[in-house]
């Protein structure tokens, strides 16, 4: 994969794919967590340096749920969106109920030619929605 994108195969960068794919939606410090668990020492900077490369070169998605760290996926090739927990942050795929790219029209294009749509629905997953609601209150305050 890195080297159809014309880029070196490094040890960082299979270790940050490996986790990537492997994992729910990390964000870079959970990838650089995991990144020194598998190869031993690597510097903050040299993930986020992979993180963008890879993401640039259309290795990986990155994604920014508001109020909440850029999260990283390798699902890349379609036009997914995302459910996102108010509560715990779990982030889950969505495929998109509207057909191929941008699968929403804009009621007005303003000149743009669009050709993606991003979508985040919000709420609760399973497990928080089944705590107790003061639990919730508490995380919005």
């Amino acid at each position: 994969m890195l080297r159809s994108r014309g880029l070196r195969v490094t040890a960082p960068r299979i270790a940050v794919l490996g986790v990537i794919h492997g994992m729910s939606h990390p964000d870079a410090e959970h990838v650089r967590s995991e990144v020194t668990r598998r190869i031993g020492s690597v510097s903050t900077q040299a993930v986020y340096d992979t993180l963008h490369t890879l993401t640039r070169a259309g290795l990986l998605r990155r994604i920014e749920p508001a109020g909440h760290p850029a999260r990283y996926e390798t699902r890349v090739d379609d036009n997914h969106h995302h459910l996102i927990c108010r509560a715990c942050g779990a982030t889950r795929d969505v495929d998109c109920n509207m057909g191929h790219a941008p699968c929403l029209e804009p009621s007005a294009r303003s000149g743009f030619a669009v050709d993606e749509a991003e979508v985040t629905f919000w709420g609760l997953c399973g497990n928080c929605a089944t705590a107790t609601p003061t639990t919730h209150d508490e995380g919005n305050r």
